[in-house]
């Protein structure tokens, strides 16, 4: 698989130009795997799921803002020559395609949300439980736990275990407080960018009362609520979460070239 500007990333559908490049992006701790097979082989679409810095196979050392990841998928852009995608992120990464509709609307022509929030705080327990090795374990342990519905099966959360353990604490750690600090609520009227924001049911990390208040404040956003999927929904619906971003993706208007 390519890498571009020290990220490496998955492209499917790379001589589509027919329709709009899709940028997928994970969220803390996570990697471009952090998209099913579903998504990112979206049948029709030109995808790029990326590794943020740090995390997979990219190199560097994690950010700790979203204003800096924010720039990282815009070097990304540049050099694979892409000047607008959809922007399509997982919760951070929510933040951070949020962050890049706002302050470089004229990149972006299409904007999903995935189980996301314009603020993305972080439970002290789970930061203080971070910050020393002995805790670590039993911190990742209460992540996973809360980032999955009651019906999702036992294997996914035991592979996000694992991906979560192979992080290195601290890029988790700064993932977390680019988290914390990311707050743009205010500004959520100035988006005039095509919207669509998911979120599952039983979603306690971000609970579904953010998104609901995402698609008001957002001029124009479509809320669709998935039954029974917790934070993960990508994962645990990934047939019913595809197909709603494939409708959307084929909803946009785009010009190629332009």
């Amino acid at each position: 698989m390519p890498v571009a500007v020290g990220l490496y990333y998955f492209a499917h559908n790379p001589d589509e130009h027919n329709s709009p490049p899709v940028i997928l992006i994970h969220g803390a701790g996570g990697t471009r795997l952090s998209w099913p097979a579903e998504i990112r082989r979206l049948h029709g679409q030109r995808m790029l799921a990326v590794d943020l810095p740090g995390h997979g196979k990219s190199t560097g050392l994690g950010k700790h803002s979203i204003p800096d990841y924010t720039q990282s998928i815009l070097d990304f852009m540049d050099a694979l020559g892409l000047y607008k995608a959809v922007i399509i992120g997982h919760s951070m990464g929510g933040g951070i395609a949020l962050n890049l509709a706002l302050d470089h609307p004229e990149r972006v022509v299409g904007l999903g949300l995935i189980a996301s929030n314009a603020r993305l705080r972080v439970a002290q327990a789970i930061l203080n439980g971070l910050a020393h090795p002995t805790t670590t374990p039993a911190a990742i342990q209460a992540i996973v736990d809360w980032s999955y519905g009651p019906q999702a099966d036992e294997s996914l959360k035991l592979l996000a275990a694992r991906m979560l353990g192979e992080t290195r604490p601290a890029v988790l750690v700064g993932d977390l407080e680019a988290c914390n600090n990311f707050d743009v609520i205010q500004r959520l009227p100035e988006i005039n960018i095509a919207t669509l924001i998911v979120c599952g049911t039983e979603d306690r990390m971000t609970p579904l009362r953010f998104s609901e208040a995402l698609a008001v404040q957002i001029p124009g956003a479509a809320l669709q609520t998935i039954d029974t999927a917790g934070h993960m929904v990508m994962l645990e619906q990934p047939r019913r979460v595809a197909g709603i971003l494939n409708i959307f993706i084929k909803s946009i208007n785009y010009i190629p070239g332009v």
